[in-house]
């Protein structure tokens, strides 16, 4: 089974989740848009395009700011290579996020 990033990375702020009293819910578990894509739930699996993820415990800002960071990231490049072809672009993925 694929894992979304808060189970891969183990960060806490999924709801119920240890760190959320101290760092809010993540955006990425909540974000219905991208519920699906690779298979993950919400935009567990396309937090790279999510606006307030986690990393090495900083909120990080927008796509723009984030993005050169999230490239270098092991979960990101887990779902690429678990993706193959089916890998969804990031500029894809931000359209969906604008609908």
């Amino acid at each position: 089974m694929k894992k979304n990033c808060w189970e891969f990375k183990n960060c806490g702020r999924q709801t119920g989740g240890e760190h959320v009293h101290d760092l809010g819910i993540c955006p990425a578990t909540a974000e219905k848009r991208l519920d699906g894509t690779h298979e993950g739930k919400n935009a567990g699996r396309a937090c790279w395009v999510v606006a307030g993820t986690l990393c090495k415990g900083e909120v990080q800002g927008s796509f723009a700011q984030k993005y050169k960071n999230c490239e270098k990231c092991d979960f990101y490049q887990a779902v690429r290579k678990e993706e193959g072809a089916k890998f969804m672009l990031s500029a894809i993925l931000l359209n969906k996020l604008r609908d």
